[in-house]
């Protein structure tokens, strides 16, 4: 009686070695926190909440496994990015969301229901300037909320030789410029603290 046993017992765990070698095994890739060899790369600049895509903007459209309709673009003068099959198409004065709706419009023709992402990787449009006796006049990036004092603190403050009480912030909106009044020395006295605006693109700060 204790050799049919004998024989059952290797039998079975020959059965359950089979099974344990067969059974489909995870994949070397598939390893906790590596990336699929064709997920996007989604680092990016945190834009402002007011951003819109303006002239200069580097920007990467991924098209979800569609090699041929992603691409890093760099938005033109007119506003216009190129991208693979669907050729020219309007970035500039667009959010990034409203941007990625245009592309996933364009890549439906090609492709059903894809799935698009635009990643912002550079800002290069959002810029004000500030001149005059500065210490270090320029141009200087947009990149956060900043008011007229915080871009002279950027720029080295004012020289020894410059008329602080009459800096003006020169602005132009839909065509029409105008100039803005500050007086260094309230502002930094805490009066008059209405003068200390929010710098928007393309304002230009004159210290005389």
């Amino acid at each position: 009686m204790k050799a049919p046993l004998i024989v059952v017992f290797v039998v079975g765990a020959a059965v359950s070695a089979t099974a344990q070698s067969a059974a489909p095994q995870p994949p070397a890739a598939a390893k906790t926190g590596q990336k699929p060899a064709d997920a996007p790369d989604a680092t990016g600049v945190m834009a402002p909440s007011d951003y819109v895509i303006g002239a200069e903007d580097v920007l990467e459209v991924v098209v979800w496994r569609e090699q041929d309709l992603s691409a890093q673009v760099m938005v033109r003068p007119d506003g216009m990015v190129s991208l693979p099959l669907l050729n020219d198409v309007q970035a500039g004065g667009l959010t990034p969301e409203q941007f990625r709706q245009r592309v996933s419009a364009g890549a439906a023709k090609f492709v059903e229901s894809p799935s698009v992402t635009v990643i912002v990787k550079q800002i290069n449009s959002r810029k004000v300037s500030v001149m005059g006796e500065v210490v270090k006049p320029g141009i200087y990036p947009l990149l956060a909320p900043t008011t007229v004092l915080q871009l002279l603190a950027l720029a080295g403050g004012p020289t020894a030789f410059a008329d602080v009480k009459d800096i003006s912030v020169v602005r132009t909106i839909d065509g029409k410029t105008s100039r803005l009044l500050f007086n260094y020395k309230d502002v930094a006295r805490g009066r008059r603290m209405e003068q200390n605006v929010l710098l928007r693109p393309g304002d230009t700060v004159i210290v005389p």
